[in-house]
């Protein structure tokens, strides 16, 4: 079949602006929108289309952190000191209190743009989550109501017509490739970043005085289907890490890309769409479980009582100031535990019998109207194929039960191998300004290391666009080194030239399997090393022989080239890390226990000259949250 667009791949083009930003997510966005509003010229690229991309493209049904919202009786510092305890020091304190301070002031923004926060139509009057006065509706913990139900289907329409009034450039269907830099003084300095039209092939330089990465965290690592890729993903299925990937190639300094987490949702066909099946996690919480003889699960408190009503289930245990639950913040510790089920172990040595069930009939109405009918209507990837097909096809939460795979809690069950990198995952290492160790590149959302959802996704995002403006009065519009942009592009472009050759799907899928074999569960040396061995021979031997017909399949192939990238980061930052780390999820049979103490804290890699370079950063390395974000919050700070 003949390609519908025009080959361009022999154009080579440039385009300038004061701020570039790379990727058009919620970060990407608010970036954008802070930097125009501070009166500078931006570029945005975006590898698919603005109005519906990223991770929150098909919408989302929470906010959480918003500490500054009118019902919230938690201060933005305690959220940033609860988290920072709970993950045992390995906690993002600057981008959390970012996302505490900031994110309800984003929220509204997105309302002032034509966003939908509120329950104007009274559709859910004298719930318990509702606040009556604001029509604000709450999820989690009713009594500190830190986390807000919103409408995230309509989000990206109005941050995109937000852009468009303030005169951003969008370059929709442009892939970002490389970063550029100058280097004087022993000094990074960004200077733009390369891209290629993903329809045409036309690969363009654009020379920016400053940037700001805000594209999506790693993905296709460990799993990877030819076959059954997108549905069952929870992320979309473009989104790899590609950031990561171009920031490591240019000596970008990250952390915690050691850290091994649950998984959740895969492409690789063994698992389920998104909230499809019944649980009691995130959107669903606090659906009431059954067994498989009907019996309901007990749902405890942090100090283990059993709770006896549906409104217990949201609220802090006595003594208890707040609980914390949702997004990144899982498998929480004691101290802020908040109400969960009972144990599994401990449910079967009760005799509780597999296979369980969500049964949101045994809820109160405006409870379950407002899981299945709200939060599972504007979750990713939710409204069509999960609430409209299953009602479709005769569901009713009134009256039926839906089953819970795995053990019960979980929508699928998974091999220690097969995870994404997913909840508080590693990523770029930065300071207050949010500005990476490569002057004038900053980062935002999934970037960042230990990252969370929408509301930071979208706090970040402007903090990090008006530093950025800051930092474009002060600079220069620098040129590329021309040799190595010609050399970029001829490696963008050579698998168009490439005859016959292997497809994309073949190097994905053997990086996959080379990561389930080298970087499973329980790791060391002997293994690790094989694992950088081999990503090396598919890099040197497998990558030339991949073909692409069009700059679709280019664009596929690029992406397989960044989860290399991204795999060797990975595989260098287990190395690094000698001793075990419970927080980290990691493990190794080599452990050197000696070690643990001195490693208690970020273990940093970048590349320079073609090895990894190990740094080590303390967990107070972000100093007095307040005094920090104080300082810095008004504008760049150096």
């Amino acid at each position: 079949m003949n390609w519908p667009y025009p080959n361009e791949s022999a154009l080579f083009g440039e385009e300038t602006s004061d701020v570039l930003v790379l990727g058009g997510g919620l970060s990407g966005c608010f970036a954008a929108i802070a930097a125009a509003e501070k009166g500078k010229q931006v570029v945005l690229l975006e590898k698919g289309a603005v109005i519906r991309s990223g991770a929150a493209g098909t919408g989302f049904d929470h906010w959480e952190m918003a500490c500054t919202n009118p019902g919230c009786l938690v201060r933005p510092e305690e959220m940033t000191a609860a988290l920072y305890e709970e993950q045992c020091g390995y906690s993002n304190v600057i981008g959390h209190m970012i996302e505490t301070s900031e994110g309800w002031d984003r929220l509204l923004d997105l309302e002032k743009w034509g966003g939908k926060i509120r329950d104007t139509e009274d559709e859910f009057a004298g719930a318990a989550f509702r606040d009556e006065k604001t029509k604000l509706m709450y999820a989690y913990d009713y009594t500190n109501r830190y986390t807000l139900r919103v409408w995230g289907t309509g989000f990206k329409p109005a941050l995109l017509r937000r852009m468009r009034a303030l005169g951003v450039r969008i370059f929709d269907r442009t892939e970002a490739c490389t970063l550029l830099y100058r280097k004087a003084d022993g000094v990074k300095q960004g200077v733009g970043a390369i891209g290629m039209d993903t329809r045409t092939g036309k690969v363009t330089v654009f020379r920016a005085k400053s940037t700001v990465l805000c594209m999506s965290r790693p993905a296709r690592i460990w799993l990877f289907s030819p076959d059954t890729p997108g549905l069952s993903e929870f992320r979309p299925f473009q989104s790899i890490g590609s950031g990561h990937a171009m920031g490591y190639r240019a000596g970008m300094e990250f952390t915690m890309m050691e850290k091994s987490v649950r998984a959740e949702f895969s492409a690789a066909g063994r698992s389920f769409p998104p909230y499809s099946t019944g649980n009691n996690h995130n959107t669903w919480y606090a659906a009431t479980m059954v067994d498989a003889r009907g019996v309901e699960i007990p749902y405890v408190d942090r100090d283990g009582r059993i709770l006896r009503t549906v409104d217990e289930r949201y609220r802090p245990a006595p003594g208890q100031k707040f609980f914390l639950k949702g997004g990144v913040i899982d498998e929480p510790r004691y101290e802020w535990r908040g109400p969960e089920t009972m144990p599994f172990d401990e449910l079967m040595k009760r005799g509780y019998r597999l296979p369980f069930y969500a049964d949101l009939s045994a809820m109160p109405e405006e409870e379950r109207r407002v899981i299945w009918g709200m939060m599972v209507g504007e979750e990713a990837k939710t409204r069509i194929p999960v609430l409209d097909h299953y009602e479709k096809q005769g569901f009713d939460p009134e009256k039926h039960l839906l089953q819970s795979y795995g053990n019960g809690w979980q929508s699928a069950s998974f091999l220690v191998q097969e995870r994404q990198l997913f909840g508080a995952p590693g990523g770029v290492m930065h300071d207050w300004n949010l500005e990476t160790n490569v002057r004038n590149v900053f980062a935002a959302g999934d970037m960042l290391f230990a990252s969370d959802c929408a509301g930071h996704a979208c706090a970040t995002g402007h903090w990090a666009g008006r530093h950025a403006a800051a930092a474009a009065d002060a600079a220069e519009l620098l040129q590329p080194d021309r040799d190595f942009v010609y050399a970029e592009r001829e490696r963008l472009l050579r698998p168009l030239s490439v005859r016959d050759g292997m497809d994309w799907r073949e190097l994905n899928a053997a990086s996959a399997k080379l990561m389930q074999n080298y970087c499973g569960g329980v790791k060391n040396d002997a293994l690790l090393s094989l694992g950088l061995q081999s990503i090396q021979e598919l890099r040197e031997r497998m990558l030339p022989e991949v073909s692409a017909a069009n700059p679709h399949e280019l664009v596929r192939l690029h992406e397989v080239s960044d989860i290399l990238d991204v795999s060797e980061l990975i595989l260098q930052a287990c190395m690094f890390r000698t001793a075990d780390s419970a927080p980290l999820y990691f493990e190794r049979s080599d452990a050197r226990a000696e070690n643990a103490a001195l490693e208690d804290g970020f273990i940093t890699i970048r590349r320079e000259g073609g090895r990894a370079v190990k740094g080590f950063v303390p967990h107070t390395y972000a100093g007095d949250m307040l005094k920090g974000f104080e300082k810095h919050r008004g504008g760049l700070v150096r």
